[in-house]
């Protein structure tokens, strides 16, 4: 059971990645008096957690995300994944661990510190989206603004900002009942945004919309996140959302992470038959860059090349019409050679539907 953190694409661009929030050995446990399982250093008696009627929501989870990463937490319904975003935000109380926002533990903070955390640092956005029906797409948006207390004109000017920012403009005045179900999605991450949060926390944000307005959503999201590089948590249950936004993945089951890496890592290794459950159905070309199919350059001469960060599927079209026994150079972002693709490792990657044992 694999839970160690491989550095994603961004945060490996740095000799040393810095860690935006720690998970450390964090637990919830609920049942009656289950806080008498844990001893003073968040050891748990095991023992009596089997024995007793206790339901295990998380499981000693332990993880960074890194600063600027989109860190996707994923399982199946009641796999705990909500559960652990509510821990990391303390809305709810987790029965043990630590969590160290900026070095910072949140366990160990004041009720008003936690507070003035989650009004200027942390921005929070819902599977519901939660909007006040009396309020106008600015009235709703420039709310967390009020509650900070900021003068009206500053927060409406900032208000304006982000619904600019995620494509509003035009529709400050409308009432949600006058939006549809996506442009009621981005009043409520503008709303977010507006405090501009050091971390962002999205549950299953896009999971109630129609698939084509969901991929217009994520289309969205990642517009934003290259523009604002924010520290994302984001949950989901669907493996297809996850490959396509995230950095970095932790999958759950049953309360306890068990495999957190890269889509490629996930892919290519996945920890359990349960991770290999997930990406069963993935077409690997859309997962796979061109770099972790390359060879060594052996004497080659070359059909063309290809960026090593590309997906396959992004380079698949001019690979196939290349002759059978074509090869291609890997360059890196600098334009240097780093190692060459032949055409039949492609089609090899195709035609194989399982990760060979």
């Amino acid at each position: 059971m694999s839970q160690a953190a491989t550095p994603d694409s961004k945060a490996s661009a740095q000799s040393e990645p810095s860690i935006k929030i720690a998970c450390k050995n964090v637990w919830k446990v609920f049942g009656s008096n289950s806080a008498a399982l844990f001893d003073a250093d968040g050891s748990v008696d095991r023992q009596a957690l089997e024995r007793g009627n206790y339901i295990s929501a998380v499981c000693d989870a332990n993880f960074d995300v890194f600063e600027g990463e989109i860190f996707i937490i994923m399982g199946l319904s009641g796999s705990g994944k909500s559960t652990l975003l509510r821990c990391m935000t303390r809305l709810i109380e987790p029965s043990a661990g630590s969590i160290q926002f900026d070095s910072q533990d949140l366990l160990k903070v004041t009720e008003a510190e936690l507070i003035n955390l989650r009004r200027h640092k942390m921005g929070m956005v819902f599977q519901h989206f939660a909007l006040l029906p009396n309020r106008t797409v600015l009235g709703n948006v420039e709310l967390p603004l009020e509650v900070q207390g900021i003068a009206k004109a500053d927060r409406q000017k900032r208000a304006l900002e982000v619904i600019e920012l995620v494509g509003l403009d035009g529709r400050e005045e409308y009432y949600p009942r006058e939006l549809s179900g996506g442009q009621q999605q981005r009043v409520g991450i503008a709303r977010s945004l507006a405090v501009e949060p050091d971390i962002w926390f999205l549950d299953e944000p896009f999971s109630a919309l129609d698939p084509l307005i969901r991929r217009e959503m994520q289309d969205e999201f990642l517009r934003l996140q290259n523009v604002l590089q924010k520290t994302i948590v984001f949950i989901t249950h669907d493996f297809e959302e996850a490959i396509r936004l995230a950095d970095r993945i932790a999958i759950m089951k049953d309360g306890a992470i068990i495999q957190i890496g890269t889509p490629e890592d996930l892919v290519l290794n996945p920890a359990t038959d349960y991770v290999e459950e997930f990406i069963q159905d993935i077409p690997r070309a859309r997962v796979l860059s061109t770099a972790s199919l390359m060879r060594e350059v052996a004497g080659d001469t070359f059909a063309g090349s290809v960026q090593a960060k590309s997906t396959i599927d992004a380079e698949l079209k001019r690979i196939l019409n290349a002759d059978q026994d074509a090869v291609f150079a890997v360059k890196n972002e600098q334009g240097d050679i780093i190692g060459a693709l032949p055409r039949g490792l492609v089609v090899d990657l195709l035609t194989v539907s399982k990760r060979k044992q």
